[in-house]
């Protein structure tokens, strides 16, 4: 399940650049209610893009924006109370990480879901069933 956050140069603080992505991954286990299950803590990954803060733009205009995205299969964060659970999450962690002037507005959260068969790990494509037997079975 990977994480990408993009965000401008300067706008997350030092140990924000340090701890965002393990804190999102706590948040995506938690709220996926998998806190444990030791399959599905090992598959949740990410990187983080720290851009020179003239190439975000939102608008069409500069912007300082933070960008988080997961992706994940459609079985992931099923309905749209866990998506929003997760949504909120993100924007808390990025809101307590980046420096005073950043403006909540500024983050953006998408959940972007892959097909059924269109999840891979190690060269296997992952069906949902397949997933859930994985991660049931850890």
């Amino acid at each position: 399940m990977p994480i990408t956050v993009t965000a401008p140069a300067g706008v997350l603080t030092d140990a924000g650049r340090e701890t965002v992505l393990p804190r999102l991954t706590e948040a995506l286990i938690e709220v996926s209610g998998l806190a444990g299950n030791e399959f599905f803590t090992a598959i949740v990954g990410g990187t983080l893009h720290v851009l020179d803060p003239s190439a975000i733009y939102a608008g069409g205009v500069n912007r300082p924006v933070v960008m988080v995205e997961l992706k994940l299969p459609n079985i992931g964060l099923p309905d749209a109370a866990a998506r929003a659970a997760f949504i909120t999450a993100a924007t808390d962690i990025v809101d307590e990480l980046t420096v005073d002037t950043h403006n909540r507005a500024n983050t953006w959260v998408n959940v972007v879901n892959a097909p059924d068969g269109g999840w891979g790990i190690g060269g296997t494509a992952y069906t949902g069933d397949a997933l859930i037997a994985a991660v049931t079975g850890a």
